[in-house]
């Protein structure tokens, strides 16, 4: 079966919906996602966005705290960019629907104007103003709905849930070497059990970010790095992907599964505490509590280690609960429902694998080497964090990147490719139904902690050379099972954190010194004069 549309667009985050929407001006647009259409790491996300909104802020002053936080890496052209065009596009968002707190907490909360109305200023770690726009606790869930709403209005959008993207298909892969360009998509049926062809003028993705390829995470389990490994596999540059950026602090808890405990709880007056209830960051960096992410979660587990301790705490009991309720609604009844009163206790967090700072290399419209394949948002690297992602940017790169990958498309229209090519259904050959399960699941847990204990948050070359050693026999292993069994989504999914988990630790051999979020024991300095630049794989 093969379906045509004039845009492709894997992934139903703020990035692919938004691109989705402005797009439709210009033609028809299926959007594949794997799960339910709100389903994505957006709806997950609690702090806010990022943007320079109010009299006491600036543009200059967002671009050096990026700058600062990105360590070095950071492309400054894009940062200023999508910073500067950062508040059109979110009232734009506010337009659609999207209704950020309004209410002013405290007297010293900086207020905002975006068209007449007075917003709610939050402040995160690396952030010298308060300039996060947010909905409570629960900033992307309303996103999200803000968006599907607006799609649900749009009748040349189609979204196609529980349908997951096996591959891209690329010119080269028909055996056209002229160039590469991507034509579409092989996409599994899960309800169906079939493979459909996706055929498009342009493809994006907008597939999230690889955090379950950690043992610990707080990422939902749909963040398996399914873009990355398929663009890599199309040929697509990747790029930085040894900054991962674990959050500091999720809920310890033997019940609660990966739930993170907010920066804005940290933005708000929570202090980091040990056992004994005494403040350690000041050790760490003059900013404590607020420092920037890498630093707080390299000093969590240093602590822990130094001390032996399951976890650390984060207290926020100088705040009154009425605030605590108001403000961080969805943490505050989280913690209450395993027993935690965050008004009268602190809370216990741990660090947790949290957002990939690289991914597919893209420039600042979103374009990637391949030809009509665009990636925007957590699956993409244009540049905005360098070596370390600062708060609440990550949902601002993905809405003005998306803004730009539409008007770009617009302007640079392309011919369909079913006019050009002849692009063959999907072959099974003599592939049979999995009957050992058991090895897929082994191998997910297996790379999973394989990644936690030698591709952390502390590195060694000895223990990178361990897991790449590893992941070269399960890649061979996953490879053939891929091969000799017909596809499931189990199977999929591990052929992709295998194949991201490589990457991790090749761009990781690579960089021979510590930079953000990148921190090795044998080279634990900065090296300015050699590694000034980019990881690329190809």
């Amino acid at each position: 079966m093969q379906k045509n549309y004039d845009y492709l667009v894997l992934g139903s985050g703020i990035a692919g919906l938004t691109f989705a929407l402005q797009a439709a001006e210009y033609g028809s647009v299926a959007i594949v996602t794997k799960k339910n259409k709100a389903e994505s790491n957006t709806n997950y996300a609690q702090g806010g966005i990022a943007v320079v909104a109010s009299g006491e802020d600036s543009f200059e002053a967002h671009v050096q705290d990026t700058l600062s936080a990105g360590a070095g890496l950071c492309k400054e052209k894009i940062v200023r960019t999508i910073i500067e065009e950062g508040p059109k596009c979110v009232q734009e968002l506010i337009d659609l629907g999207m209704k950020f707190s309004q209410r002013v907490v405290t007297e010293d909360r900086a207020k905002t104007r975006l068209r007449g109305v007075k917003y709610d200023l939050g402040r995160e770690g690396g952030h010298s103003k308060r300039r996060i726009l947010h909905s409570g606790d629960v900033t992307g869930r309303e996103i999200e709905s803000a968006l599907l709403d607006a799609i649900a209005k749009n009748d040349k959008i189609q979204i196609f849930e529980n349908h997951y993207v096996i591959d891209l298909i690329t010119t080269q892969k028909l055996g056209y070497v002229e160039e590469n360009a991507c034509l579409g998509a092989y996409v599994y049926d899960q309800m169906h059990k079939r493979i459909v062809t996706f055929c498009a003028k342009t493809t994006l993705l907008a597939t999230g970010g690889c955090g379950r390829v950690y043992l610990y995470t707080t990422n939902p389990d749909i963040a398996t790095g399914d873009g990355i490994a398929m663009a890599h596999r199309a040929g697509a540059m990747i790029s930085n992907m040894e900054f991962i950026q674990f959050h500091p602090t999720c809920l310890f808890h033997p019940q609660a599964k990966s739930f993170l405990i907010s920066e804005a709880v940290r933005g708000e007056g929570g202090v980091l505490v040990d056992g004994h209830g005494k403040e350690f960051m000041q050790k760490y960096h003059p900013l404590k509590s607020l420092a920037p992410r890498d630093i707080v979660a390299r000093a969590i587990d240093a602590e822990m280690k130094k001390t032996g301790a399951a976890c650390l705490f984060l207290d926020i009991t100088s705040k009154t609960p009425a605030f605590l309720k108001k403000r961080f609604p969805n943490i505050y009844e989280t913690c209450l429902k395993y027993g935690i009163d965050m008004a009268k206790e602190s809370i216990p967090v741990v660090p947790a694998a949290h957002y990939c700072c690289g991914g597919v290399a893209t420039d600042v419209n979103g374009r990637t080497n391949i030809r009509n394949l665009l990636a925007v948002g957590e699956v993409a690297s244009t540049g905005l964090h360098g070596a370390n992602r600062l708060a609440s940017n990550s949902l601002l790169e993905a809405l003005v990147i998306a803004h730009r990958a539409a008007a770009f498309c617009s302007g640079h229209p392309s011919a369909h490719p079913r006019k050009k090519y002849s692009i063959p259904a999907w072959q099974s050959g003599d592939a049979h139904d999995a009957d050992e399960m058991v090895i897929i699941h082994h191998n997910w847990d297996e790379i999973r902690r394989l990644m936690w204990d030698y591709v952390g948050i502390v590195r060694s070359t000895k223990r990178l050379q361990r897991a790449k050693a590893r992941i070269i026999n399960l890649q061979r292993e996953i490879q053939e099972f891929y091969w000799d069994f017909k596809v499931n989504t189990d199977l999929l999914e591990l052929r992709n954190i295998v194949t991201v988990a490589e990457l991790i630790i090749d761009c990781a051999l690579l960089r021979k010194e510590s930079r953000g979020l990148h921190y090795t024991l044998d080279y634990p300095e900065k090296n300015d004069t050699q590694w000034v630049k980019d990881s690329i794989l190809s």
